[in-house]
């Protein structure tokens, strides 16, 4: 299979690129980066931006399937950016899914985003399953941080999401990551075409962008030990997260591209799988077990937030294992521990 993936030289991009070539697919790879991915394990390189209908053509030319993973990603630091992010994210993907149309390509999966979701699943001992408001600058602020029942105040029970779960996306991020979807699944009813959106959840790994507001908390608190300082962790650190590997990621990208070649996806156009380990930790606990490997200072709780910013996101990936038969591989412990060690890639 001849294998298109945007954004080929970026964080998880790099990672798709090897997990496809070892599986003996060739790769061409379109990004806006000079240099190509690492070890340049791909069949082509094409430096290009996928808002641009002639470099995505030519990049479309005999390929069987696209894997997109260019995007600007992380969390609004200031709506001036909003510009940016739906010009990447959106019309971006725009263009490539109408170059992709011409071509005559009709397999695409999607990076998607848990982010889709805003808050995860919670529970009431009253009312069942709610859906909490956004919190408020001023509870934040107080150290009031656990979203409340929106119907009693009560306290909640955060548990796991799964793919059927509205969407509620709380940043420009989030909104351009769930427009992708809804684009790709217009583009695969009126073409005849399959996709497959994974939605991420926070990965991490080698080659993580260092020392950029755009990048995961992984590489916030990898960066800060780098330079000698102590992770400063939001909050009190008790937000939990479903922190996944890399190359689980890639596998599962991979997984998800075979089938959808296949046609052994599921009968919609577009589904959607969480793509998360199963294995759920506290920010708190992955830079307490960061500093640990890497050998740094102690984290430092600050209580400071980022409004957009949620609570506790975990996923049920239930899904992607039943139905692509995905596993992740590289445990919580074992991750970290490399991580620690392995260098960080450019900021973006």
């Amino acid at each position: 299979m001849r294998v298109l993936v945007t954004g080929g030289a970026g964080f998880i991009g790099s990672h798709v690129v090897s997990a496809l070539a070892e599986r003996g697919h060739e790769v061409v790879v379109l990004d806006v980066r000079d240099a190509g991915p690492p070890g340049r394990t791909c069949d082509a390189y094409l430096r290009g931006d996928v808002r641009d209908r002639d470099a995505v053509a030519a990049a479309l030319a005999g390929a069987d399937a696209v894997c997109h993973q260019a995007a600007m990603v992380g969390l609004t630091e200031d709506f001036a950016d909003a510009p940016a992010y739906v010009g990447v994210n959106d019309l971006g993907t725009a263009v490539l899914l109408a170059a992709m149309a011409e071509a005559g390509v009709r397999r695409l999966v999607l990076a998607g985003s848990m982010v889709v979701y805003g808050e995860g699943r919670y529970d009431c001992p009253a009312h069942g399953t709610v859906r909490p408001l956004p919190r408020a600058a001023a509870d934040l602020a107080g150290g009031r941080f656990e979203p409340r029942c929106p119907r009693c105040g009560a306290e909640l029970a955060p548990g796991l999401v799964a793919e059927d779960a509205p969407a509620d996306p709380r940043s420009v991020y989030a909104a351009t990551k769930l427009a992708q979807e809804h684009v790709a699944g217009v583009w695969a009813r009126v073409t005849g075409a399959r996709a497959v959106s994974l939605r991420y959840h926070n990965v991490y790994g080698p080659g993580m962008p260092r020392d950029t507001p755009y990048a995961g908390v992984a590489s916030f608190f990898r960066s800060a030990l780098a330079r000698g300082e102590a992770p400063r962790v939001y909050e009190d650190g008790a937000q939990r997260r479903d922190f996944v590997h890399v190359r689980d990621v890639a596998e599962a990208n991979v997984r998800a591209l075979e089938a959808v070649y296949g046609d052994e996806a599921a009968a919609e156009v577009l589904t959607a799988y969480n793509t998360g380990s199963g294995d759920v930790h506290t920010v708190g606990e992955l830079a307490i077990a960061l500093a640990a490997a890497y050998g740094g200072p102690a984290p430092l709780v600050t209580g400071e937030y980022r409004l957009g910013d949620v609570r506790h996101i975990t996923a049920d990936s239930a899904r992607l294992r039943a139905e692509l038969g995905w596993r992740p591989a590289v445990g919580f412990a074992e991750g970290v521990r490399e991580f620690a060690q392995a260098p960080l890639g450019a900021a973006p």
